[in-house]
């Protein structure tokens, strides 16, 4: 049994935890009794009955036959709590707008956690533009903007070991690729994607320093098709302004709850 913090995990929370971001990792595509036994190596009437008790406190739902399972309302429910009571992301929230205003482009903020970025706010394209990023979506860290900015205010040895997972064939594969990127991000001050993780988009990531190393990064992303010269230049000029916004009114530690 593995331990947090020099106290035991109790099995039957961890069990329940992980049949949630099982649910929630599947997205669309519902589950079925079998399949979630399996993947979680639990008998199946253990599984049934956890699934009958989530189900009941709304955790969990079901279709009309009683035989496929996907992630419940509460999860949202819990998920929009976390955001409204984030300082970080209600004092970030108004200049998403303003990048977006300024900009006319798609504006996110995410943050790192462990291997992958959580999008915590969007503010979209004026033209429309269908992205795979959305609030509460995860993807890997070494493909996206968002992720290489916050992978860059950290050592290179901090790094994962390769081969790593490829989005699109642009997608870094490999530790010695992805050190050399943040090299450049480093010098620069920012990260750059160009369809590393979505084919056709370009994307420019700032990170937040106003913890260290940084947690956050705000980006904006833009259809390589409408990415001239001057444009990149303007959005990296209206970024870094934001990004400096947000720094200098970002509150010190004070009185708020101090997070891990």
């Amino acid at each position: 049994m593995s331990e947090t913090g020099g106290v035991r995990e109790v099995k039957s929370a961890a069990r329940t935890v992980e049949l949630l971001e099982l649910l929630a990792e599947r997205g669309d595509r519902p589950a079925r009794l079998q399949e979630l036994a399996d993947a979680l190596g639990v008998p199946r009437s253990s599984m049934y009955a956890l699934l009958q008790t989530l189900i009941g406190r709304g955790w969990v739902r079901t279709d009309v036959t009683g035989s496929l399972y996907g992630i419940g309302i509460h999860a949202l429910l819990t998920g929009t709590s976390y955001l409204d009571s984030d300082p970080r992301v209600r004092l970030v929230r108004p200049y998403l707008d303003e990048a977006s205003d300024a900009l006319g482009e798609t504006i996110h903020l995410g943050r790192l956690d462990g291997r992958d970025v959580a999008y915590l706010a969007t503010r979209e394209s004026h033209a429309y533009l269908r992205t795979i990023s959305r609030v509460g979506r995860r993807l890997p860290a070494h493909v996206g903007a968002l992720g290489k900015a916050l992978l860059a205010e950290r050592p290179d040895d901090e790094l994962p070991e390769g081969p790593y997972a490829a989005l699109t064939p642009k997608s870094h594969t490999s530790r010695e690729s992805l050190r050399a990127d943040l090299a450049g991000v480093r010098a620069r001050g920012y990260s750059v994607d160009r369809e590393e993780g979505v084919t056709g988009i370009a994307g420019f990531g700032f990170a937040l320093r106003y913890e260290h190393p940084a947690q956050d990064a705000i980006s904006c992303s833009v259809p390589l098709a409408r990415l001239t010269a001057g444009h990149e230049e303007r959005i990296v000029a209206v970024m870094r302004e934001i990004r400096a916004k947000i720094e200098a009114t970002a509150p010190g530690a004070g009185g708020a709850v101090n997070w891990r």
